[in-house]
């Protein structure tokens, strides 16, 4: 019976960081100017918004976010992920009450991470207007050729 509390007990407390943390969070994008269109990839929808807004992410997707405007060169800000002090301490909480199935949930749903950078702020780069070429310069008119003298005159 003591064997069954303690499976029970784990079980319950299996993923502390899931349960604490939960298994997304938010992230806020801005941008100088603002009003650029965001185009967040990794999601299983991809999602699109206009500067400065925030999209909810899964704690383990890969993300990356598309900073278009018009006038302005497009970038392309990847966000890792990390382990932060929040969700060490639930990783950690697993080790402790024995819940190797908490580490595992913890591990597939990634909820002991975070990602970085977040907040995301870019600031955007105007497009380098192209180059001036200079019209051709006017080619001024060559005189006649002198005629060659007549032989035998």
């Amino acid at each position: 019976m003591r064997l069954f509390g303690i499976v029970a007990l784990s079980v319950m407390l299996g993923g502390c960081s899931s349960v604490t943390r939960g298994t997304t969070e938010n992230i806020s994008i801005s941008s100088t100017p603002s009003g650029v269109e965001a185009v967040v990839s990794g999601l299983e929808v991809p999602t699109t918004c206009m500067t400065p807004c925030s999209v909810v992410v899964k704690r383990n997707a890969d993300v990356s976010i598309t900073f278009q405007k018009e006038g302005y060169e497009p970038q392309i800000v990847p966000l890792s992920r990390d382990i932060q002090t929040g969700g060490a301490a639930g990783f950690a909480g697993n080790l402790l009450l024995g819940g190797a199935i908490g580490m595992g949930v913890d591990a597939a749903t990634g909820a002991a991470t975070d990602h970085k950078p977040n907040p995301v702020i870019v600031t955007m780069q105007p497009v380098a207007p192209p180059p001036r070429t200079r019209p051709p310069a006017p080619k001024k008119p060559r005189p006649p050729a002198a005629a060659a003298p007549e032989a035998g005159t």
